[in-house]
């Protein structure tokens, strides 16, 4: 069985293992850049509300769109109604650029995550340094003390951090992390496999004051009412919209549908 996690994150570690910058400084320079936009709060909107993932390869699908230009990518989205931008950065697994993020934040307008894979306080530092406006945190990729650094260090930074789960266990962690932007995803980044009900089956745990996102495996209207109906505040959908001959209209599709509850 494929350990696609295990692989990334092997990768990622022995490149920090051989990062000897100092924190501080980094921390410092990248206090002196522009302030970040509004990541969480662009997701609380009149209706389930999107971020729209731009990428061109993923580890269990191969190429989605290895000459994707995420500049007019990003324009596409923000006609379809995108309330943020998710950019992946990591080359190796994603064929991901720190230059697809800046491409598409100041071709877009709107906030944007840095999509990664985050191992130390360095990551979140870097986000910021190449403009994201939020960072993800993968509860199955930290330990509690890394989980609480990094999250600690994005907040300090003004970036928004979101906590992603895939169970129970992780999203007490998450939580008790402080966690106020949570993302499940329902793709085990072990398997890579998707599990359509794990978002409706998590929503009712998530305190009704978290910001909630569901993710992965989002296919249409269909899949992004029933999330909402679930009280998910907004859904992160890659390989559907990139794959997708009319990328805004598909866009428009998944947005807007009443939020219920949790």
């Amino acid at each position: 069985m494929p350990t696609y996690l295990a692989d990334i994150l092997a990768c990622h570690r022995a490149r920090a293992a051989g990062d000897h910058r100092q924190l501080a400084d980094l921390v410092e320079r990248a206090a002196a850049t522009p302030p970040p936009r509004a990541f969480a709060g662009a997701l609380k909107g009149d209706g389930l509300t999107c971020i729209a993932e731009i990428k061109r390869r993923s580890p269990s699908k191969g190429d989605l769109d290895p000459g994707l230009q995420p500049d007019l990518v990003a324009k596409e989205y923000v006609a379809g109604g995108a309330a943020c931008l998710s950019v992946l950065t990591d080359a190796d697994f994603f064929g991901g650029t720190a230059d697809d993020l800046a491409w598409a934040r100041q071709a877009s307008g709107l906030p944007v995550l840095r999509k990664d894979f985050t191992v130390q306080e360095a990551d979140v530092a870097d986000a910021r340094l190449m403009g994201a406006d939020a960072v993800l945190l993968i509860v199955a990729a930290l330990d509690d003390e890394e989980l609480r650094r990094s999250a600690a260090l994005a907040e300090e930074l003004g970036l928004a951090a979101l906590v992603e789960v895939h169970d129970h266990g992780e999203l007490e962690r998450a939580l008790a992390a402080g966690a106020r932007l949570v993302g499940v995803n329902q793709r085990d980044l072990r398997t890579f496999e998707v599990d359509h009900g794990r978002a409706c089956a998590l929503a009712a745990r998530i305190p009704p004051e978290v910001t909630a996102v569901a993710e992965s495996g989002i296919r249409d209207a269909t899949d992004a009412r029933r999330l909402a109906d679930a009280g998910y505040d907004a859904i992160l959908v890659g390989e559907t919209l990139v794959r997708a001959g009319d990328r805004a209209a598909q866009l428009r599709e998944l947005v807007g549908h009443p939020v219920g509850t949790r």
